[in-house]
């Protein structure tokens, strides 16, 4: 989402990273840009004004000017001042009462149902809560069937009670049964509405006062850019908000609402929906979200992912196999299945410092080319899994036509396969690793594994200084022909 204003802050940071020192002149330049980025984003216009002031002072303060790295100073000063802007703590949920009421309430479209299902999903999963869900969305067609459709492949409890227009009253006998099921959180799907729908605006002003939810949470499409502030100050004074979800930041959104919500309501952003799957929420990290967007990455929520999903068991199974030298096909098929569970290659350069330009140099190489990978180990019989060396060209053949590939391209992963079997061999794990085994498919060393069959030859020290050599020989040749000349 914020992959456009991540690229001008790149470029600005770049040509002040090349002075020398810095002064008024070349910073009220960079302050410009920066304010004109932010409003090209959908900041408030108020907002990027004060933001740009703040830094402007800060950078025009005397330990910057006379620093020997006046560049990496403004960068620092920028990041500091973003995660000021965007929230310097983590807005946590108050889950003190028992049951803790949530309510959701937003604009039509907003994505309220979904993101019900996925913060329900992420209290049962990561916090271990028992939780029950209450279909409170009486006006929109199939909004009840939706929500039990995704509580059912959840195992998650769905209150309802179809044909009952009395909003609050089934808010309340929600509350009552999560008190007897003993359940930890309510979670509220309120119906969508317009924001000049006084009607519907004062139900959700009943219904928060019938069963005096806790949490009352605004689910704001980030795509919506300057109107989500509006969308966020209207909510927030009819019913006193105490927090955001902001949906949609896979999208090609451009990012100002997250940037100005905060400021404008006073109220922080506590999730952030990244997807469409159900386990696609996450929390808001300020410092992480500044990071981002200055092109630094987010290593830290990388590692918590991986921590999360990865299997540690499967992962010390492979360790053991690899001191043994034992990897074969079984194995090199899991490490294809965790690698999607990161979000594949794409998924991963995200969390990356310069991920942007990572993305780009990893977007020559075809995503499908793993899906390929896959179907060919899939086309082989578990004896070929288990002994890469026993595939002779006849079982080639036979996987070739298992899997829809010409018989080249097989070959061709074999070939490879069997290289990176023969580095762990010689070498170990880091050996191979540090030859390019474990480098990105598309820009592999010289020498190195590339798992999509276009490996680069390795160049020696002898054919380089013979090249060398030549080079030298041919350009005397045409001096003496010139001098004759």
């Amino acid at each position: 989402m914020f992959d456009n204003l991540s690229d001008k802050f790149g470029e600005i940071f770049k040509k002040l990273r090349g002075e020398t020192r810095l002064s008024e002149s070349n910073i009220s330049e960079a302050m410009r840009e920066i304010r004109l980025a932010l409003l090209d984003a959908d900041v408030n216009v108020d907002i990027a004004r004060e933001f740009v002031e703040k830094v402007r002072t800060d950078c025009l303060g005397e330990a910057v000017l006379k620093s020997i790295t006046p560049g990496q100073q403004v960068v620092k000063i920028v990041n500091d001042r973003l995660i000021e802007l965007l929230g310097s703590d983590v807005g946590e949920l108050d889950l003190s009462s028992n049951p803790t009421v949530i309510m959701l309430v937003g604009l039509h479209g907003s994505g309220k149902t979904t993101t019900a299902a996925k913060l329900a999903n992420f209290l049962t999963g990561k916090m271990k809560k028992s939780v029950l869900l209450a279909a409170c969305d009486v006006y929109r067609p199939a909004a009840i069937d939706q929500l039990e459709i995704l509580g059912k492949e959840l195992g998650i409890e769905v209150y309802s009670e179809r044909g009952n227009l009395n909003v609050p009253a089934i808010a309340a006998q929600a509350v009552s049964r999560a008190k007897f099921n003993h359940n930890d959180v309510v979670i509220l799907d309120t119906a969508g509405r317009l924001e000049i729908d006084d009607a519907m605006v004062q139900e959700l002003i009943r219904l928060r006062q019938s069963v005096r939810a806790d949490e009352v949470l605004l689910v704001a499409d980030a795509a919506l850019g300057q109107e989500a502030l509006h969308v966020a100050k209207t909510f927030h004074e009819a019913l006193n908000l105490t927090g955001f979800i902001l949906t949609k930041l896979d999208g090609d959104a451009r990012g100002g609402a997250a940037l100005s919500i905060r400021q404008i309501t006073g109220c922080p952003v506590k999730f952030i929906g990244t997807g469409e799957k159900t386990e696609d929420l996450d929390i808001f990290y300020p410092d992480r979200m500044a990071s981002r967007i200055l092109g630094m990455g987010d290593v830290v929520s990388l590692v918590e992912k991986a921590a999360a999903d990865l299997d540690q068991e499967e992962a010390n199974k492979l360790a053991a196999k690899l001191r043994k030298n034992e990897f074969d096909f079984n194995d090199f098929l899991s490490q294809i299945k965790q690698f999607d569970k990161l979000g594949g290659l794409e998924g991963l350069l995200k969390f990356l410092p310069g991920g942007k330009q990572l993305s780009e140099a990893a977007a020559m190489v075809d995503p499908r080319e793993f899906k390929r990978l896959e179907a060919m180990v899939l086309s082989m019989t578990p004896s070929e899994r288990a002994n890469p060396d026993s595939i002779d060209f006849a079982r080639r053949k036979r996987i070739a036509k298992g899997c829809g590939l010409p018989l080249e391209k097989i070959a061709g992963y074999i070939r490879q396969f069997n290289q990176m079997r023969k580095m762990m061999k010689k070498g170990g794990l880091m050996k191979s690793l540090m030859s390019g085994s474990g480098a990105m498919p598309g820009s592999m060393p010289s020498g190195g594994f590339n798992p999509f069959g276009t490996s680069t030859p390795q160049v020696s020290k002898k054919e380089q200084e013979k090249k060398k050599r030549i080079a030298k020989l041919k350009k005397k040749e045409k001096q003496k022909q010139r001098r004759k000349k």
